[in-house]
């Protein structure tokens, strides 16, 4: 379901009048700007659709690359942390890799 101007609107001017920081990143999945409130970082669109029932089932593909967003949004400043974040975006990355590989993309 493909939301309108309008819904959309209704969605997020809620979040910012509540305090709700938009993020200069955005959802991999929808494209909608990614928000942060207490300490969450969220999109507001796949909240809503998942808030009314019209999730969709994901792909493989879909999957990894939403937790790969959720890792490069929420980067550690601790260096031993940090690596290991990148270790497992480095996994996800070749994973996708080979997904496509695999499905004749490139």
């Amino acid at each position: 379901m493909v939301l309108s101007d309008k819904e959309i609107r209704e969605i997020i001017t809620p979040l910012l009048l509540s305090g709700a920081k938009m993020l200069d990143k955005h959802c991999l999945r929808c494209g909608s700007p990614l928000f942060e409130l207490n300490g969450k970082v969220f999109c507001p669109v796949c909240e809503h659709r998942k808030k009314h029932g019209e999730v969709e089932l994901k792909s493989v593909e879909e999957n990894l690359i939403q937790k790969l967003n959720m890792l490069a949004n929420t980067l550690p400043n601790d260096v031993n942390e940090l690596r290991k974040y990148l270790e497992v975006m480095d996994m996800i990355i070749t994973l996708l890799e080979k997904y496509k590989r695999m499905e004749g993309r490139k």
